[in-house]
């Protein structure tokens, strides 16, 4: 079937009153950018939706674009008929007859948007219905459960003829509520927080803490793969390198063994705040899931978030393992989550790492490591590497760049 038109619903930005219109705006700078490769599409902006002219583009590398467009709720293939009845009628038994599968039973429903067109829409699921069942003999009407819903959509400048509805990515475009830093392992679980809070607005820029030359090289390529996964749903991404050696030794040798997990992730917060405040970052996201090691029990959680004064947003903190693992296989960062490449966060783990840490005891504990774990702290921010990473392109380093909205997609 060529399809001429492609129809795109908003998805919660319409819950978004007054600042409605601005909202629709950014989501549709973002789909045209994400379209960018397709050079023949046009767009036509209406009520809470796009229509996307393809003009000789092929409908399904377009579709499989559009349904990673964070903000989008759905889309259809369409085809645009006139508005004269008979054209609705035939234009209705066209799609009916060329769908891939053929179906056994239909219904017509038929939404009138434009309410000068002479038929009601009663009058119109009898009209249209009644032309595709007479030269349809094998097809009946059932209007519980049909196989296929014939949709007609009628607006002032023509009809939108459509059966089939595609589930796009949900949520709100990109960048509409700000920015976080994202704390990026090379775990299955952190990219997947990545991929929901970009999904809910959230631009991120990622922070990868390693420890050369205890973890390899290899580690470290295999996060710049998943960051690159992430660019692809967000068109660009910085990742922060942080080298944490230096730290890492310092709180290994500090005596307080059962504590190394609960300190070492102190310090990494003290760091990822720090690096929030350079680059405007409001909140910082973690891939904690509620009881799945012994840092993210509540008690855990609840000692090492104390030295954020940032929100942190955990998008994992109810979800099972498995999951998790379902999101990861659908954004396509689980085969490379699972490489086995040790980071930081396996090394100098305790036999018996604290589960339910006491915040006084954590809190001596840095204290009488005084300046030297401040001093380390700072050296660690000062010696971040960026790599600004673009979907489609190869990993640039980059001390700072100027950031332009169009740099999205």
């Amino acid at each position: 079937m060529n399809y001429e038109l492609v129809l795109v619903r908003f998805g919660e930005i319409v819950i978004k009153g007054r600042n409605r219109n601005r909202f629709e705006t950014m989501l549709l700078t973002q789909i045209r950018l994400a379209l960018k490769p397709f050079d023949k599409l046009e767009f036509v902006r209406s009520y809470a939706r796009v229509y996307i002219r393809l003009n000789g583009e092929s409908y399904e590398p377009v579709a499989e674009r559009l349904k990673d467009i964070f903000g989008v709720l759905s889309f259809s293939p369409v085809i645009g008929s006139e508005l004269e009845l008979e054209a609705i009628r035939e234009n209705s038994l066209k799609l009916i007859r060329n769908l891939s599968v053929p179906p056994s039973t239909f219904k017509v429903s038929v939404n009138r948007g434009w309410k000068q067109y002479p038929h009601n829409s009663i009058e119109m699921n009898h009209l249209v219905g009644s032309h595709v069942l007479r030269n349809t003999p094998d097809l009946k009407v059932d209007v519980r459960r049909p196989d296929v819903e014939l949709k007609v959509d009628i607006q002032k400048d023509m009809a939108y003829i459509y059966c089939e509805v595609v589930k796009g990515a949900g949520g709100f475009p990109l960048g509409m509520n700000g920015k976080a830093m994202l704390l990026l392992s090379g775990g299955i679980d952190s990219p997947v927080a990545g991929w929901m809070a970009m999904r809910k607005g959230l631009r991120v820029e990622a922070v990868h803490f390693h420890s050369y030359p205890f973890t390899s090289e290899q580690a470290k390529d295999k996060v710049v793969e998943l960051a690159r996964r992430l660019a692809y749903y967000g068109g660009k991404i910085r990742l922060h390198l942080v080298p944490f050696t230096e730290v890492q030794t310092k709180l290994a040798n500090s005596g307080h063994d059962n504590l190394i997990i609960t300190l070492m992730r102190r310090s990494m917060l003290r760091i990822a705040e720090r690096l929030a405040e350079q680059n405007d970052a409001l909140a910082i996201v973690t891939g904690d899931s509620l009881g799945q090691v012994a840092s993210q029990t509540l008690g855990s959680m609840n000692v090492i978030g104390r030295v954020a004064s940032l929100p942190l947003l955990r998008p994992l903190v109810m979800m099972d393992k498995q999951d998790i693992i379902g999101y990861a296989e659908r954004i396509g960062t689980y085969e490379t989550s699972i490489l086995p490449y040790e980071d930081c966060c396996t090394l100098f783990v305790p036999k018996s790492p604290a589960i339910n840490p006491n915040l006084n005891i954590v809190e001596r504990a840095e204290a009488m490591m005084g300046g030297e774990l401040d001093r380390l702290i700072d050296e660690a921010v000062q010696g971040t590497e960026v790599v600004v990473l673009k979907a489609g392109e190869e990993a640039e380093a980059s001390a700072g760049e100027q950031r332009r909205e169009d740099d999205w997609f």
